[in-house]
């Protein structure tokens, strides 16, 4: 019962008391503990009512605020990220984590509540289209869901850069993986297969949508004709591939959620060095969300994945054909350099064929003969658009001045 109500009350019983008792009625000889039986309000409060003539005052410090609060030297970040148009409590209040705040997100909420008004305009709502399918599950192990995804990442010194997220999700556990590449290529699309592979195993299909680098068309009876790469990948790794209808969320609406989910979660509010580091940062995230209780599939995805779906999908060996998908061939150029994700890297002079492998871990990228024997060279990656020259290259052309 809140204060308005017990007033009420308060005032109705006694209005009956004054009723039954006549002239005998007095407020200062009143049965305290009858009192209390009707209204059910403590003796404890009623007698301090009594001393005001059963009259609530409010006290004397409402309306009064504290001139330093838990929020304060925080709330520049948060109308920051409300301009954005994050209006996530859960992650304004990670991202105040970063920043120091020990508070709670209750103040946070309140505060989010106050100040609506910095948020963007919302786009026109569509009318909707109502139900077009119902949603199934899958058995343990039995099917993940794969696509792609665009999104603008934010470096430290304030530039933004396009990024392509690849995203994958066990149908069935809700266990996750993400990882960003400068494009969607075929060849970034296999190293990150092979990179979830290698952390969730190998599920019996895959779910996608008709992007090109894995289907080319449907012949006449409506079965997919595979791009031919995919095919040999399928073949060589080992699981089958599904084909869902365009725009049918039913079907591979998981990963859909997913890659709105880093969006809304991962990247907003945050600020990256380079492509490294936003990779660095989604495993963690994706260790963090896949340890988290999530309401949708009712469990920890880690454990359900450990308990249910490693015993289903299979282990990924590293034969020499997995090594060759994670180091694609590149064309060496007259001057000795090899492109790579929009970068240019030297080749040793004295490496005479045409054509080598080159591969990216970490912050260094390794270029390897086209038989992955031997490391002709390496270079640490610093995401500059300069060239990154081979050091054997520079001696031998001075040298050559000489």
């Amino acid at each position: 019962m809140n204060n308005n109500d017990s007033a009420t009350k308060l005032t109705q019983v006694l209005e009956e008391m004054k009723h039954e008792q006549g002239d005998c009625f007095s407020l200062d000889k009143i049965n305290l503990a009858e009192l209390g039986r009707r209204t059910g309000i403590s003796r404890k409060k009623l007698r301090r009512l009594k001393k005001n003539g059963f009259r609530e005052k409010t006290h004397g410090l409402t309306g009064r605020k504290a001139k330093a609060t838990v929020l304060s030297g925080f709330t520049g970040v948060i109308d920051d990220l409300l301009r954005k148009g994050i209006y996530n409590s859960a992650v304004i209040r990670e991202r105040l984590e970063e920043a120091g705040y020990e508070g709670g997100i209750s103040q946070v909420k309140k505060y989010m509540l106050d100040h609506k008004a910095l948020l963007p305009p919302k786009r026109q709502i569509v009318s909707p289209q109502g139900n077009r399918g119902r949603r199934y599950s899958t058995k343990a192990g039995e099917a993940y869901q794969m696509d792609w995804g665009f999104v603008n990442v934010e470096c430290i010194d304030g530039t933004v850069f396009q990024t392509a997220c690849f995203a994958i999700i066990c149908h069935h556990c809700g266990q996750r993986y993400i990882e960003f590449f400068p494009n969607a290529k075929q060849e970034n699309l296999f190293i990150g297969m092979i990179h979830a592979f290698l952390y969730m195993g190998i599920p019996e299909r895959v779910l996608t949508d008709n992007m090109k680098s894995v289907v080319i068309r449907r012949d006449s009876d409506g079965h997919p004709i595979w791009q031919r790469d995919y095919e040999v990948f399928m073949r060589t790794v080992g699981f089958e591939t599904h084909l869902c209808k365009p725009r049918h969320p039913f079907t591979k609406g998981a990963v859909e959620r997913l890659v709105r989910f880093v969006k809304d979660n991962f990247i907003a509010g945050r600020t990256f060095c380079n492509l490294t580091d936003l990779n660095e940062e989604a495993l963690e995230w994706c260790r963090k969300q896949n340890n988290t209780y999530h309401r949708a599939v009712d469990c920890i995805p880690a454990e359900k994945h450990a308990l249910d779906c490693a015993r289903v999908t299979r282990e990924l060996d590293r034969t020499m054909e997995i090594a060759s998908y994670l180091c694609p061939v590149r064309r060496i150029s007259f001057d000795g350099f090899v492109n790579y994700e929009g970068r240019r890297f030297g080749v040793p002079y004295w490496y005479t064929e045409h054509d080598c492998r080159v591969k990216r871990e970490g912050n260094t990228v390794y270029i390897y003969d086209l038989g992955l024997t031997r490391i002709l060279a390496s270079h640490p990656v610093t995401w500059s658009k300069q060239d990154s020259f081979c050091w054997q290259n520079r001696f031998y052309s001075a040298a050559l001045k000489l």
